[in-house]
């Protein structure tokens, strides 16, 4: 007969020993705030968090941020306390059981309504504590709280009566000094991923020329002379997509690439497709094609794209998509990052039906270079997409390696 033990399935060498079981509220402190009043709301002063802040923090978003002004804080301060470092916000109503750890002694209050206030006191290490509240187990706790159909709330009351099992302070310090370092290499592949997002968008504004204009901005040495107004067709090779009805789905055979496996300029494997290779009627896809979403319930998907970077055998387009074959993929691919591609699009989109024919994409008019101008433009973004991209891989994988932590270190 097996006996239980209060142990997590993955452990730091040198500890053991059963967790104890324990409820939130018998081990911290758990506070609302005092009511401010949206008219004492100011456009600067010290932060005043609400549901939105913490989500967008977590989210790694940006939104509007409220404040209120040094008197108010002051006055507020003095009747309920200061919030601190490694004290934890966490949001109680709407997108309930979301945590922020304060990272230090700066003045912040917040909205009673919206966020409840565990007040640590150095009672926790203060990551350990964030990283139980983002745990298997809470998220367990929260869904059996959760009601569907009415708006979620997380009450004072819930809180304090949240199962917890703790560990001695030296296991919570390693535990949170791990999602610590997790978080901050996340963080590292964020910053640099956005860094050079946004370095390819001021780029694609000033290495393809603006409306009107016949010369980008920024040019690779060695190139000169006006820029050509083309119509697409003249540049590439359109092929259209397969059509398939529900009895050629099997679970193996020819991959369909479909809107759903275009995501973030990418090709990935998301609700993967596959038909019989009998019914495939169409050429299979090469390296350097560029595919394009042109038909989709959702607008505003009509237009996303990704290149085939390696060779996919066996594998052909739906029949909501389009495949565009070029001398020149990368440069094709990069003028379809751009603000005139996108104008292109909304200008032939269908006005009831959310698709572009091919007919109107062959007859789209852009701007184009010599070929080998073509090709110097196509290897930069190359480059610069495959650096995002293997920034974006290593937030995913660090992601998925926290996520399996997580329902592993905790009981």
């Amino acid at each position: 007969m097996s006996v239980y033990k209060n142990v997590p399935e993955i452990r730091f060498k040198g500890f053991s020993g059963e967790w104890i079981e324990n409820y939130l509220g018998g081990l911290i402190d758990i506070r609302s705030a005092a009511r401010v009043h949206k008219e004492q709301w100011t456009e600067a002063g010290v932060p005043f968090f609400r549901t939105s802040d913490v989500v967008s923090i977590y989210k790694g978003a940006k939104n509007t941020k409220a404040y209120i002004s040094q008197e108010v804080y002051q006055g507020l301060s003095e009747k309920i306390g200061k919030v601190t470092k490694d004290d934890l916000l966490i949001t109680g109503g709407g997108s309930i059981g979301i945590p922020y750890l304060v990272p230090n002694d700066d003045p912040l209050y917040f909205k009673d309504a919206d966020l409840l206030w565990l007040k640590n006191n150095k009672k926790f290490d203060g990551y350990f504590l964030y990283a139980f509240l983002l745990s298997q187990p809470f998220r367990q706790y929260i869904k059996s709280i959760s009601h569907t159909g009415t708006i979620a709330h997380y009450t004072i009351e819930q809180a304090k009566s949240t199962p917890i099992n703790t560990c001695d302070n030296e296991e919570q310090t390693a535990i949170g000094n791990y999602f610590q370092k997790i978080d901050n290499l996340i963080n590292q592949h964020q910053q640099k991923h956005d860094k050079l997002s946004n370095i390819k968008q001021a780029m694609l504004e000033k290495m393809f020329p603006k409306q009107g204009e016949t010369i980008p901005e920024i040019r690779f040495k060695g190139f000169s002379g006006e820029w050509s107004e083309k119509e697409l067709n003249s540049e590439v090779e359109l092929f259209s997509g397969l059509t398939y009805s529900p009895k050629d789905i099997r679970k193996e055979g020819t991959f369909v690439i479909r809107s759903s496996n275009v995501k973030n300029g990418q090709l990935v494997q998301a609700d993967n497709v596959y038909v019989d290779p009998e019914v495939v009627n169409c050429s299979n896809v090469k390296k350097g094609d560029v595919i394009v979403v042109v038909r989709n319930g959702s607008r505003s998907l009509i237009g996303k794209h990704a290149q085939v970077t390696s060779g996919m055998k066996n594998t052909v387009i739906g029949a909501f998509m389009t495949g565009i074959r070029s001398k020149q993929p990368g440069f094709i691919n990069a003028l379809f990052d751009t603000s005139q591609f996108t104008a292109e699009v909304e200008k032939n989109l269908g006005a009831t039906i959310n698709q572009i024919t091919n007919g109107a994409f062959n007859n789209m008019v852009f701007m184009f270079p010599g070929d080998d101008e073509q090709a110097a433009i196509g290897n930069y973004f190359q480059k610069l997409d495959t650096l995002i991209n293997q920034h974006q891989q290593q937030i995913t994988k660090l992601n998925n390696i926290k996520q399996a932590c997580l329902s592993k270190m905790f009981v």
